[in-house]
């Protein structure tokens, strides 16, 4: 990480707390869910901020020291002239920087099928946060499932809505693809939710049929084994 962004990342939580945030009925359904989950005053990650909504929220209604970290320039410049403490990043990559534990959680929220080595971004977000919170879209979903047996194209929806030529997803999974995974790795799933089309909740067992059937997408909080965190 180069010194530039070292002292970016380094903004105190004083000016953090100048940020003007959107108000939690303007944050996606998943996203305000996301910050129901983390606790006030803790260190927290955005990998994949966006335009640092969630960030800005999290600074100003829980006082978290929030820090986030953005592929796009775009995304980087958004958050910075909101007073935002955010790096231009790769999760693939960049991630590797931060030592052990140095965050109390690290949220992944829409980005891991966006990612080139998915399994390699989760255990990092293991190592360098007590919890991680990932969210992604659901491609075990009935309508995509029933879009690809009907028309036999790449199904197009409000979430996946990029023409398979033109889009950021690369590893896309179903709810039990991402279990699959997480017990292959020795991940611990503390909670998770299943979101329906309109991205509300609804109480479903994820490692059974019926959430990978019903769900559109899915929010996990996770972490390690004592052995991930050692690593």
């Amino acid at each position: 990480m180069s010194r530039g962004a070292t002292l970016r990342l380094a903004m105190t939580a004083a000016q953090q707390t100048k940020v003007v945030a959107s108000s939690p009925d303007e944050l996606r359904r998943d996203l305000r869910l996301i910050a129901d989950m983390i606790e006030p005053g803790g260190r927290v990650l955005d990998i994949g901020c966006g335009d640092g909504a969630l960030l800005a929220y999290l600074a100003r209604e829980k006082g978290v020291d929030a820090r986030g970290m953005e592929l796009s320039q775009s995304g980087v410049n958004a958050c910075v002239r909101h007073g935002l403490s955010v790096i231009q990043g790769d999760a693939d990559r960049d991630l590797e920087a931060f030592p052990v534990g140095a965050f109390d959680v690290a949220v992944l929220s829409q980005t891991l099928q966006a990612t080139r080595e998915p399994r390699h971004v989760l255990e990092t977000l293991i190592r360098i946060g007590k919890r991680a919170i990932v969210s992604f879209p659901n491609f075990g979903f009935w309508r995509i499932r029933l879009s690809l047996l009907w028309r036999g194209r790449m199904p197009v929806s409000e979430l996946l809505n990029n023409p398979w030529y033109d889009t950021p997803n690369i590893h896309l999974c179903t709810i039990r693809d991402f279990v699959a995974l997480c017990d292959e790795i020795g991940v611990h799933i503390e909670r998770s939710l299943t979101l329906d089309r309109h991205g509300r909740p609804f109480a479903l067992n994820p490692r059974g049929g019926l959430a990978n059937l019903l769900a559109e997408q899915a929010v996990f909080v996770l972490s390690g084994t004592t052995k991930q965190t050692e690593r």
